[in-house]
């Protein structure tokens, strides 16, 4: 792993101040020695940054190093009470809080369906309020993963037009911090690609199935939104015997398919795969026509982007979609080759990839407000 930038402390207190931060908050608390090693600094010049973030109250003492021969060393680590950031995900049912600290930590976490004709905003800050007194730290800023098509200024797009940024600014007023929104697949496509199945990819194509199918796509190891945040929304794609405008898999469509394979429609995607798995045919029959459209959705990507893979997220994620997907792409591969990969997060991916980027702002918040040399340094 690549050290952070550092140097003669006359030259770049600043750097070597963000250097040590960084190594902190990936590594968790260090020796001055481990710090010497982590960052290329001398002895004097990681005590003299030291000193300063002591007095700026951005580390503590963090316990003591027994495990080295020689004499106990005392460790530090980031201050406890630098404040923390809140990882939403928000489904059409629920939403679901996460508290992180800079470390990627988690110090504290909700979850709770949305009452009866609930003001979600209301709801989503209850439960970060909750969080929020459990851990007695402040929250500095909020990344939360939604449905739907998310616009550069955090709008929120769906069947009646963008809200303006309505949902994140009444959220930022509510929480009292910065707000970020961003799309739920994204997120999930980010998380696979920090620390999962496409972390060494160059390129892919996520493809989450929950109530609806999306996708998220990466590029060169970027995530693409798109001009208007409308890449990856697939879900009506147009694909042969489905009507033009109808979904290609979602809900609606499992419900359709139950009922034609005589199975009961209320039941979940899960539910019934978890019933193709046991060896129903009916629902064997319904996994099979799911990943056969699923297929067909990434050949139709594959045409156009030629991705290095094709990730299965969410129920996507299950093995018996996973089989009937690879079943659906190997008899494509004479004309179209596919690699179709299984979520290292499954339904949780969203979560973690909001947990993922929440980590890293708050980071960079803190780190600048402790370091204001940082942002003119271009780090």
């Amino acid at each position: 792993m690549a050290r952070p930038l550092a140097g003669p402390q006359s030259l770049l207190r600043t750097l070597n101040g963000r250097a040590i931060l960084e190594t902190l908050a990936r590594r968790g608390p260090q020796t001055r020695t481990e710090l010497m090693t982590e960052t290329g600094l001398s002895r004097t010049a990681v005590t003299q940054v030291l000193r300063m973030l002591e007095s700026a109250a951005a580390v503590a003492p963090a316990g003591v190093d027994r495990e080295t021969r020689g004499p106990a060393a005392g460790r530090v680590g980031l201050h406890p009470q630098l404040g923390v950031a809140a990882a939403v995900h928000v489904d059409v049912h629920a939403a679901h809080v996460v508290l992180v600290d800079p470390t990627g930590a988690v110090r504290a976490e909700n979850h709770a369906p949305f009452p009866a004709r609930s003001d979600r905003v209301a709801h989503i800050a209850e439960l970060v309020d909750a969080c929020r007194r459990a851990v007695g730290a402040t929250v500095q800023l909020a990344v939360v993963g939604i449905p739907g098509i998310v616009t550069a200024d955090g709008g929120i797009r769906d069947d009646q037009g963008p809200d303006g940024g309505a949902f994140k600014n009444a959220l930022s007023t509510r929480l009292g911090c910065p707000v970020r929104v961003e799309n739920d697949v994204n997120l999930a496509a980010l998380a696979e690609l920090t620390s999962g199945t496409g972390a060494d990819l160059d390129s892919f194509a996520l493809l989450l199935l929950d109530e609806g199918l999306g996708a998220g796509i990466v590029i060169d190891g970027r995530l693409h939104r798109g001009y208007s945040g409308v890449a990856g929304e697939v879900m009506y794609l147009p694909q042969t015997p489905v009507p033009i405008g109808a979904p290609v898999l979602g809900d609606d469509v499992v419900r359709d398919l139950a009922l034609a394979h005589g199975r009961d429609p209320e039941l979940t995607i899960d539910q019934h795969l978890d019933a193709a798995t046991d060896g129903d045919r009916g629902a064997c029959a319904m996994a099979t026509e799911m990943g056969r459209r699923l297929t067909l959705i990434a050949g139709t990507i594959a045409l156009v982007l030629d991705p290095q893979a094709f990730i299965l997220s969410g129920s996507a994620a299950h093995p018996a979609m996973v089989d009937a997907t690879a079943r659906a792409a190997e008899n494509l591969a004479p004309r179209l080759p596919l690699s179709i990969l299984a979520s290292s997060f499954g339904p949780e991916a969203p979560l973690v990839g909001a947990v993922g980027e929440a980590t890293a702002a708050l980071r960079a918040t803190i780190f600048t407000r402790l370091l204001p040399g940082s942002e003119r340094s271009g780090r």
